[in-house]
């Protein structure tokens, strides 16, 4: 009889094990019968520590939200646009270091209150600039939503990274569009090189912020 013993399953275990696996199947293919099978236990298991999917999903985000901010401390002479800049561009890593990472953190809720630090110290840095807390809050929120939803279209044309779709070749796709010269050139500022394209939409978003509130 073995007497090896296992560690026990608890809900950051499970959102772990999940992670690793997301990376090798994708969101679709992440099943809580899959994750019991890497766990060695039964499915029916997993279900005392979520109800269901949309909670692990919960737990996931959470986790990578705890690997993103573990060690990472904010520059204490940073300023606002600075804090924008740095918070997204980790965000953005995070997300592309999983299988359809940004679907996965994509309207979920936080487990536990990690992040609400994180979010106070972001809100105080934009308020003492000059901003409302209203006008704070948005500039995190449109920051964030844009960083979301750019990722999720680059992982819908490149999973993973080195790793890109079929039907998303720049040259290709200018040939089928020839009779239409600007889409057709469009195609490399739209699905060339994303990280000179994430920064430069960010860059527009801030100006817009800087423009929009009237902030320095």
């Amino acid at each position: 009889m073995s007497t090896e013993r296992r560690a026990p399953l608890d809900r950051r275990r499970v959102a772990d094990t999940a992670l690793t696996l997301l990376n090798e199947v994708g969101l679709d293919g992440l099943t809580l019968r899959a994750i019991a099978r890497e766990l060695d236990v039964k499915a029916p298991a997993l279900y005392w520590h979520f109800k269901d999917k949309q909670a692990l999903l919960d737990e996931m985000a959470t986790e990578m939200f705890r690997r993103m901010t573990d060690g990472v401390e904010s520059d204490p002479d940073d300023g606002w646009r600075e804090r924008l800049l740095r918070s997204n561009r980790v965000l953005r890593r995070t997300l592309l270091a999983y299988r359809d990472g940004a679907k996965v953190f994509g309207g979920t809720r936080f487990t536990g209150l990690e992040h609400a630090e994180h979010q106070e110290a972001s809100l105080r840095l934009l308020t003492s600039a000059g901003l409302t807390l209203a006008q704070a809050a948005r500039a995190l929120q449109t920051t964030f939503l844009y960083t979301l939803g750019f990722v999720a279209e680059e992982q819908g044309v490149e999973p993973m990274p080195g790793e890109r779709r079929e039907g998303f070749d720049v040259e290709a796709r200018a040939r089928l569009m020839a009779d239409h010269p600007l889409a057709a050139e469009a195609g490399q500022a739209l699905f060339g090189d994303y990280d000179k394209n994430f920064e430069e939409g960010l860059a527009l978003i801030i100006t817009g912020i800087e423009t929009r509130y009237g902030v320095n």
